[in-house]
This record gives C-alpha cells, structure tokens and sequence, in this order.
C-alpha cells in the first residue's frame, strides 16, 4: 500500500508539477476560503473573497463586528450566502473566544485539540476542518473530499463508500506525516479528479493510467 500510495504520488507529480495550494495571501483569508468553497467552486469563492478586500474587511475583528445580513450580502457568489454567513459568524465567534482573534494563536495549539474545536463549529465538518487545520495553520492531516475517494476507489485502494476516517488514515499509516506532503498530495488528487478521473472518466491519457 505505501509503495502504492507513493507511486500515484510521484506520477501526479512528474505530470502536473507543484500545485501551489492553497490559494489565499494569509491563513485567515485560506480559513474563510475553506468554508466559503463548501458545495462551490473556487471562481466564486474568489468573487466573494474580493467584495471582502474591497470592503477592506478581510480579517478577524472586522468580520466579527459585521452583522450577519452585510456579511451574507458581500458574500453572495459564494451561493447558500446566508447559511454560509451563519457558518463564518460561527468560526469567528470560536476564533475570538478561544484565539482571541489571532490564527498564530490558534496556531500554537496541538492538532487533536484545533481539530475537536473546529469540528465542535456548527457547519464545519471534517473536510472542512482539516482544509484549515492543513492548509491555514500547516499541519500534517491529510483532506479526503469527493475527488479523493474516486481517484482511491477507482484504482482500488479503498471502497469508495468507505467512511471519510478510513480514507484518512489510508494516508496518516503509509505516509510520513508531513504538511508539505500531504498539502501537495492532496493539490494533486483534485487536479486529476478535475481533468481526469471525472464522473465520464478519462482513463487513457490519466497520468495514472496502469497503476
């Protein structure tokens, strides 16, 4: 499995190259995107990120100060604008309570216990929470999303209905834990789910064709 494991990896790489993710100009910006991107594009997620700078209200206090219904209206590419605004105010309200606003602080905490925290966050499930826990605050656990689990599935490594812990710890047993690892490990599964390993599957010219 780990040979396995390495092998898809080395062979998304050599095709792709580095994905640089994810995209945001600091971790606060990275952890709004992540809830923003729930059942979204990136494109929309980006238009509503920038009627956020433009307000020049992209940080924690600010946000936090902004009422439920001006925050729903400035992020209303994002789709599902109000249940997503319910969410951020969420976020926040445990980012000022418990990190007093600051992600460094949120930081310096230990993985299991942002990782409870954030899942304790209503709205915030485990893709969510690990997409900031691994691309805001750069620690190592790995992000199974829908992409993943086709890519897996599709080459055998693991039932595709398999829960999202299984797939998980696929990647923390066989896999040096490493945030740069799986930051780009997991970069590269979306980009071959996107181009690639889609619902009509694409499988002669995958990278990953024969694995």
């Amino acid at each position: 499995m780990k040979n396995k494991l390495n092998l898809i990896y080395k062979k998304l790489f050599a095709h792709f190259g580095p994905q640089h993710w994810w995209p945001g100009e600091t971790p606060f910006e990275v952890a709004i995107g992540a809830i923003l991107t729930q059942n979204t594009n990136w494109g929309n997620v980006e238009k509503a990120i920038d009627n956020l700078r433009k307000e020049d209200i992209l940080e924690a206090v600010a946000l936090h100060d902004l009422s439920a219904k001006k925050l729903a209206a400035l992020i209303r590419p994002a789709g599902y604008y109000n249940i997503k605004a319910k969410r951020l105010k969420n976020f926040l309200n445990l980012l000022a309570g418990e990190y007093r606003g600051s992600m460094k602080r949120m930081r310096k905490e230990e993985l299991p216990a942002i990782r409870k925290k954030l899942l304790s966050v209503n709205g915030i499930g485990p893709e969510t929470a690990d997409s900031i826990i691994l691309y805001a605050l750069e620690k190592p656990v790995f992000v199974i999303d829908a992409y993943t689990k086709r890519v897996l599935s599709r080459h055998n490594l693991m039932e595709h209905e398999a829960p999202y812990e299984e797939y998980q710890e696929l990647f923390h047993a066989h896999l040096k834990k490493d945030a740069a690892l799986f930051n780009e490990y997991h970069a590269l599964l979306v980009r071959t789910g996107k181009e690639y390993c889609r619902t009509k599957p694409l499988c002669e010219p995958c990278p990953l064709k024969g694995v």
